[in-house]
Order: C-alpha cells, then sequence, then structure tokens
C-alpha cells in the first residue's frame, strides 16, 4: 500500500478530536449511571439464548517511575505491598461480577495493562491469573495479551505468562534516542528492548507488538528516523505508533514537559510522513490511525474481510464481545452501555468493600447513538461504509436521515481524501490518516452549546 502524504492537506485538518475508542466518547458519560444500573445490564445482558463471547480486561495501576508523557491511570510507587493488597480487591470483583454471568459463555480475549503489569511478581501473576480461570471459562483459542516494561520485566516474568497461557506480549518503547527520553524521564536502553523481544521468541509468544510516539519534546523527522529504522530490525509483527497527546490540564504531571520543546505543526506531520512511509516501505500495513502489522496478521486478515473491530483495547480482531473491565478505572462495554471504575484506589477498595459494583460512571446507548456508533466503527475499521447495509440494518434512508453530515464530508470529498459513492462512502488510502476528522462528521456530541470537550489534536 503506497500512501500519499500531503502535509498541507493534514494542517488543514489538524485539530482537537477524539480517538473513538467507544461512540459516544467518556465526556457524554455521567455519573447517573452508577453501580446499580451496571448490575442490571449485566443481569438483563446474560438472560438470553444465544450470548455473546467474553473479553476482560484487568488494570494493573502501578508503576515504578513516572514516564512525563504518559496519558495512563497510573499509580507511582515502590512499596510491593499495594500489589498484593490490590489482588485481594480485584478477585472480590471478579467474584461479584462473575457471579452474573453465564459460566458457558466463553473468554475469547484476555488483556492486561497498566500501568504496568510486571509491578506483580511472577507468583502473584499466577494468583490473579489462577483467580480468573476459577471464575471464567477461557476459550482454548483465546487471544490473551499483556502489556509489559522492558525496563522492569524480568525473563521469570516472561516464563511465568507463557506458562500460563500468554500468547501476545506489547511493550512501550517510544523512542531509543537519549535526548528524548532524558526530557521524558524515560530511560531505556535499546539493549534491554532487544534482551527482551529475543526472550519473548524464545519462549515462543505468538506475537511482540511494541509502542512508539511521534510528537514528543525534542523529536524531529531526521532523530525519529533511527529509532523506525531500529524497530524495522527488530522486526514485531504488530507497531503502534501514537501521536502524543499533550493534555496538562487532565495530566499535570505533563507540565514537567516543555511546551517550546514539542514539536508542532509542520514538522509533526514530517515525522508522521517519515514513519508511515518507513514501516509501509519496509512491508508492514497501515492498519489505518496508529497501527501497523504483517501482512499475514490476524489484524490484516480481519481488515481484509471487513470483521476488524475497534474497542477501549485499540483495533482487535474480537468483534461482537461484551467486554468487562477490571480494576480502578477500567471501562466495561456490555449490551447497549458502557461502565467505568472508580477513578481512585480509595473509592474502589469502598465500593469492593460494600459488596458493589465499582462503577463511577457510565452510559446507556440510544438507538441513534447505536447507529452512528455502528458507522463510526466501520470507518474506524474498514475505511468504507455501505449505505445499503446501514439501511437495512436501522431501518433509516441514509441519504435523508445523514444529510447534514454528507455536506460536512464534501471538503474531504474535494481534497481526494475520501469518495462519496450513490451506494457508499469509500476513504482513500491517503485518508485513512483523516479516519478521525471524518468519523467527527457522524459525531451528534460535538460543539453542543454549554458542554466543553477537551481532546487531543488529532494529527
Amino acid at each position: 500500500m503506497k500512501i500519499s502524504i500531503d502535509i498541507d492537506i493534514l494542517l488543514k485538518y489538524d485539530r482537537p478530536g477524539p480517538r473513538y475508542t467507544s461512540y459516544p466518547t467518556a465526556p457524554v458519560w455521567n455519573e447517573d449511571f452508577g453501580p446499580k444500573k451496571f448490575k442490571t445490564k449485566i443481569i438483563e445482558t446474560n438472560s438470553g439464548r444465544e450470548l455473546p463471547p467474553l473479553s476482560l480486561y484487568f488494570h494493573i495501576p502501578f508503576c515504578y517511575s513516572l514516564c512525563f508523557y504518559c496519558g495512563c491511570n497510573s499509580i507511582i510507587t515502590k512499596k510491593r505491598g499495594h500489589a498484593r493488597e490490590y489482588i485481594s480487591y480485584l478477585k472480590r470483583e471478579v467474584e461479584n461480577i462473575s457471579s452474573h454471568i453465564n459460566r458457558e459463555r466463553r473468554v475469547v480475549q484476555l488483556h492486561w495493562g497498566g500501568g504496568s503489569p510486571d509491578f506483580l511478581t511472577p507468583s502473584e501473576m499466577e494468583i490473579l491469573y489462577g483467580h480468573i480461570t476459577d471464575n471464567f471459562t477461557i476459550d482454548s483459542e483465546a487471544e490473551t495479551g499483556v502489556e509489559l516494561d522492558p525496563r522492569e520485566t524480568t525473563f521469570e516474568h516472561l516464563k511465568a505468562l507463557k506458562g500460563l497461557g500468554f500468547n501476545r506480549i506489547s511493550m512501550g518503547i517510544q523512542d531509543f534516542d537519549p535526548v528524548v527520553q532524558k526530557a521524558v524521564n524515560r530511560i531505556q536502553s535499546e539493549e534491554s528492548t532487544r534482551r527482551m523481544v529475543e526472550w519473548c521468541r524464545g519462549l515462543g509468544f505468538n506475537s511482540v507488538n511494541v509502542d512508539l510516539i511521534y510528537g514528543l519534546p525534542y523529536q524531529s523527522a531526521k532523530s525519529f528516523k533511527k529509532t523506525v529504522d531500529k524497530i524495522i530490525a527488530i522486526n514485531p509483527e504488530r507497531i503502534a505508533v501514537f501521536n502524543y497527546a499533550h493534555v496538562p490540564w487532565m495530566k499535570r504531571h505533563q507540565k514537567m514537559i516543555k511546551e517550546e520543546s514539542l514539536p508542532r505543526g509542520r514538522e509533526k506531520l514530517e515525522i508522521l510522513k517519515m514513519v508511515i512511509e518507513g514501516f509501509t516501505g519496509a512491508g508492514y500495513i497501515y492498519i489505518g490511525m496508529d497501527h501497523f502489522a504483517k501482512p499475514g496478521d490476524e489484524l490484516c486478515i480481519a481488515q481484509r474481510e471487513k470483521t476488524l473491530y475497534r474497542n477501549f483495547q485499540g483495533y482487535t480482531t474480537k468483534a461482537g464481545c461484551d467486554l468487562y473491565g477490571f480494576g480502578v478505572t477500567s471501562i466495561s462495554m456490555v449490551g447497549n452501555c458502557y461502565a467505568q471504575n472508580q477513578k481512585t484506589l480509595y473509592d474502589y477498595y469502598a465500593a469492593i468493600d460494600a459488596g458493589i459494583m465499582a462503577t463511577h460512571r457510565g452510559y446507556e446507548l440510544n438507538p441513534d447513538d447505536l447507529l452512528r456508533r455502528h458507522i463510526i466503527t466501520r470507518f474506524m475499521c474498514d475505511f468504507e461504509l455501505g449505505k445499503k447495509d446501514v439501511e437495512a440494518k436501522y431501518g433509516i434512508n441514509f441519504d435523508d436521515y445523514f444529510s447534514e453530515e454528507l455536506k460536512r464530508l464534501e471538503p474531504f470529498r474535494d481534497d481526494g481524501m475520501l469518495v462519496l459513492h450513490t451506494d457508499r462512502i469509500e476513504i482513500t488510502d491517503s485518508g485513512r490518516i483523516l479516519v478521525r476528522n471524518i468519523a467527527m462528521a457522524f459525531d451528534a456530541y460535538l460543539n453542543i452549546p454549554g458542554k466543553e470537550m477537551k481532546f487531543s489534536r488529532t494529527i
């Protein structure tokens, strides 16, 4: 796939916007949707005859040190006792939720994220995993992945994870440049990263994903190309290159990053252009947004077969699952609702001690939300949308229902980013970079008077 990148056009559309791991996006959710409503939804979605499979996410919030760019929900500590206490509460939350779930429903996707799950010792990992399998039925072909920090992960960690059945490893790198690493407080040697990749391959993990970030302080296309070339040599199965979201109003520690050190405008887009051309030139397929994968990877196959999906973990092949999130700040997507857990350990522990769902806020989708979620998801995954399919599924006349939205797409058409066919909308290869902007045309909650929503920039 050869993608033509016109930086002037990208500059035209560079504005704040959602990442669309959900629709409606999190700023729309509210605290009226609490523990009782979520419990009711769990029971409702386990009462039918044909029940969808399950996806489980476990959030381990602890990290040993603070990365200044971090946008995750993390807790910085070196106290090992926090992990043992946290696991005890996770176990109780698992018991509470699983007691309402049909045991015949199989878990086809399991993911541990953070923070950093390698904060747990190998034995603690075994304890947590054992409790999960005691309360849920894990499918023999389940996709089981974990996010790890090469600076802290030991061979014993990886050996334990492989023994438990994990088959996918994701590791953060961000940038190998020592100047950038110092500026973001993440010193990570290329040697330790390569060693971890070698361990993963020696142990037989199916897939290794690496995470990079563009837009970090002191980056340039020239400097970041050195990291891109090193990643190509490491040859991971998947690569995620995230746009640094500088949101100091939400993440106060980002104020440690000097604004004047960040690449902006054309300079930042030159980095993105280099990244896309570098990885696609090396044979990776640009899945979209921030993901690249080898042609034979499941993500590429799913995209070709139009079965790719997107959830809170990014692109996935496991569409149609009910997703249950466990741990502080975790998000569930069950039936037609979202539910997010309490944001502090104190409130999360208090909910578990009270024997209730740890839900802090959530949202129940209405019919229009479901329609728009379907459209935005298909754009993000397929980069095209068949109007007749939508009309048949939702009982509408597409052109009448979305007359205003179609007008908003005309500038993208004029700039060669998409084609407005009579029966479908097709995003061009070049337009994939702007898929967030295109999806925004169908977002009913943007620019609501009196409702301020701040997002990172789309490019």
